[in-house]
């Protein structure tokens, strides 16, 4: 794998210490600001609203410069971001800091996935993409407990500080490793607009939006869910995040290993186990240890499902595949939100910590609903559903060669 994905995976890393390390502290945060758990969750929501909105705008925006040059420029919006959640005197102002952040992240993930798998031989890319995902699962298993530990014992704006200077290592990397790629001729926004226009871009779309909100119902509220129903101390929650962590890198590389082999079926096996695995939750969350073993479970069946579906969006979306790439981030992004908007829902009800557990069955199971329709409207054309529209002949022959 060449060592630009490196610097993919370390920018990749701060990210995804900062996405989700404020689960682990949800409880510290509320307490600070007086206000309730649920509503400490817009944290997540409103971050995760950001990813959704930003991917796209940050992605348009930067289509006038090279990729290399916004991957730098969205590291840097990223810095600024948990700087401000660091510094913030108000609940407001630290909702504010988060969305800033989040504007880089669908964008940066979205430009590197397409970077990654431009780096690498056709039947590779998933493992390309999955490498560079590699840093936002070892976050963790690292950055997330780390982050965690520092901010129960010396304050939770300590971890946003760190989280910034990881920004600051992130940005060195990719300045320094990352080459100066080329955009590929004859491809436009509107080339990159024309790739929604294919159901099959659509619903791969919909399965991540589904398919990983499953994942976030239940661990958006691991904290409260741990220690006021497993019986944790609060102390536990770190290595707890841990196991999610390790179980995030596992179903990750197995993932990206897998889809460059036989994509729809890992979809399959992975949205399937992950919808069984979260209904049992329910149950199992009542015991110390058959609780952490699935957590470890979700977190490795809910990524195992990140690199095929990145990778699907990229087959789909053929030729001109940056923008799709970056808002299939956001849907990642809208699935957390939506799936910690109605976690906070089922609780807020009075049905209990667990309740999340029952929606991100749900949820999944729906994501596999839609693999299975996606296939099968696949099969009934006979081939892979890739259009490129717009443009001169000669242009989409091009893109669809690309």
């Amino acid at each position: 794998m060449p060592l630009a994905l490196l610097a993919l995976a370390i920018g990749a890393f701060g990210i995804g210490t900062t996405e989700f390390v404020i689960m682990g502290l949800l409880p510290e945060v509320a307490g600070d600001y007086g206000v309730s758990i649920p509503t400490a969750g817009y944290l997540v929501t409103g971050y995760a609203l950001g990813v959704m909105f930003g991917a796209p705008l940050m992605t348009v925006l930067g289509t006038k410069i090279s990729r290399k040059r916004m991957l730098m420029l969205l590291m840097g919006l990223f810095i600024v971001g948990n700087l401000l959640s660091a510094l913030a005197p108000a609940f407001s102002v630290m909702l504010i800091g988060r969305i800033v952040a989040s504007l880089a992240h669908g964008a940066f993930f979205g430009i590197g996935s397409v970077v990654a798998a431009d780096l690498v031989a056709p039947d590779k890319k998933a493992g390309a993409i999955a490498m560079m995902f590699t840093g936002l699962t070892v976050a963790n298993v690292v950055g997330v407990p780390l982050g965690t530990l520092v901010g129960q014992s010396v304050g939770w704006r300590v971890t946003f500080a760190i989280v910034a200077a990881l920004g600051v290592v992130g940005l060195g990397g990719i300045a320094r490793l990352v080459p100066d790629m080329p955009k590929a001729e004859g491809v436009r926004l509107r080339h990159e607009l024309a790739a929604f226009k294919n159901v099959q871009v659509l619903l791969a779309m919909a399965m991540t939006v589904l398919g990983f909100g499953g994942v976030f119902a239940a661990i958006t509220y691991i904290a409260p869910m741990m220690t006021h129903v497993a019986g944790f101390a609060d102390g536990s929650v770190t290595w707890l995040l841990v196991l999610f962590g390790v179980g995030m890198v596992g179903g990750n590389l197995v993932g990206g290993k897998f889809a460059d082999r036989a994509l729809m079926p890992m979809l399959y096996v992975s949205l399937g186990a992950l919808a069984v695995v979260l209904a049992l939750f329910t149950f199992t969350a009542h015991h110390k240890l058959l609780s952490a073993i699935t957590i470890a479970l979700i977190g490795a069946l809910g990524f195992a499902t990140v690199p095929p579906l990145q990778k699907r969006v990229l087959d789909q979306a053929h030729g001109a595949p940056t923008l799709a790439s970056a808002v299939n981030i956001g849907a990642f992004n809208l699935g957390n939100a939506l799936s910690a908007w109605l976690g906070g829902l089922v609780i807020a009800a009075g049905l209990g910590y667990t309740a999340p557990n029952w929606v991100g069955a749900a949820l999944a199971a729906g994501a596999l609903a839609l693999a299975l329709l996606s296939a099968a409207l696949e099969r009934r054309t006979g081939e892979p559903s890739i259009v490129v529209t717009g443009g001169t002949p000669a242009e989409q022959r091009a893109a669809v060669h690309h």
